[in-house]
């Protein structure tokens, strides 16, 4: 109590002699005053980031073991040998599908209610950027453990059909979308062919790149003794490889830029409206991938198996397709037979 009485009059106008501050040391005690209660706000509110990203934390970790449990990562059952990289990567993109699903349905609704331009572009504008925080998400995921990237595993099985370097091929995306997006002006159909024509030199770029790594990193490992690995050679020849193998997250966040380069150029060459379409039409269009996975992935093998010694009953309208594939197999093995007996 005695110390409180004495920093309360040593911190005011008037000192304990009685005798009146001048304004320069008034006006310093001010502002040391105000620092101190800054100082005691900047560590109130790191504390508190602290203990938000302790939950956080605490709470991924959780989702992450759940996620183990349930055999979600990597396509294998529980206990799968699943880096921290990929499963935190896993974890932060089933959470962005589920706000992104949320994005569509207000952007959906926004359409249908015929929203004001100017409230629609915020929608849109807002979408942009969830966009962009997945391209940040796989940054993280690349640095990390650039494999779970490439081989897939985070998508579903009809999406890793199209998969290109961790992602879909900007100018096979483009192709789908232009249907849904008329009417388009001369201008705007000048634009989008031109983005559609860099974008297959970019992507035929990068793939050329890819190949010539896989082929050098094959070399290297074909390279030297394949039976005595224990020497110096063979510890160099890991390391020229490693070095090599690290280059494929360059590539894979390369092509990330440009699907992301991609989206931001349709947003600037399409009006808000169309915008809002074209976003609609991309989660339409990966929406549907998935939900051929799930019926893959839940069809009735039991009665597959049956129909194929039912031959005749199979339906007039499957049919033509399915000879069709059935026929380009046969020939092509029969290609490639007869190839071998032509080098003999």
């Amino acid at each position: 109590m005695c110390l409180l009485g004495r920093q309360d009059m040593a911190t005011g106008s008037t000192p304990k002699t009685g005798k009146a501050l001048d304004p320069k040391t008034v006006r310093r005690l001010a502002q040391n005053r105000e620092a101190a209660r800054k100082s005691r706000l900047r560590k109130k509110a790191y504390i508190q980031q602290l203990e938000s990203s302790k939950l956080k934390l605490a709470q991924m970790e959780q989702d992450v073991q759940r996620a183990r449990s349930q055999g979600l990562f990597l396509g294998g059952g529980p206990g799968a040998n699943t880096s921290s990289g990929a499963a935190m990567f896993d974890v932060g993109y089933a959470r962005w599908l589920d706000d992104h699903g949320r994005r569509m349905a207000e952007l959906q609704g926004a359409l249908h209610s015929h929203l004001p331009d100017g409230d629609l572009r915020a929608i849109v504008d807002d979408t942009l950027t969830h966009h962009d925080e997945l391209f940040q998400l796989k940054v993280v995921a690349a640095k990390s453990d650039v494999s779970h990237l490439i081989n897939g595993a985070w998508t579903t099985p009809a999406e890793r059909c199209f998969l290109w370097m961790g992602g879909f091929r900007p100018s096979d995306l483009l192709k789908t979308l232009l249907p849904q997006l008329d009417p388009l002006t001369e201008q705007q159909v000048v634009g989008i062919c031109n983005l559609q024509r860099s974008s297959q030199e970019a992507e035929e770029a990068l793939s050329q790149g890819l190949e010539q790594l896989h082929q050098s990193l094959a070399d290297t490992m074909a390279g030297g003794s394949l039976i005595d690995d224990i020497n110096m050679s063979f510890m160099g020849q890991m390391a020229l490889a490693l070095g090599k193998l690290a280059n494929l997250e360059g590539f894979v966040i390369q092509a990330d830029n440009l699907r992301q380069q991609a989206l931001h150029q349709m947003h600037r060459i399409l009006t808000v409206r169309q915008a809002a379409r074209c976003f609609l039409a991309i989660g339409e269009y990966h929406n549907r991938l998935r939900a051929l996975s799930s019926l893959w992935a839940s069809r009735p093998r039991e009665m597959l198996v049956a129909d194929e010694g039912n031959c005749g009953e199979i339906s007039v309208a499957t049919q033509p397709s399915q000879s069709q594939f059935s026929s380009l197999l046969t020939h092509a093995v029969e290609l490639t037979f007869s190839l071998g007996a032509r080098e003999k």
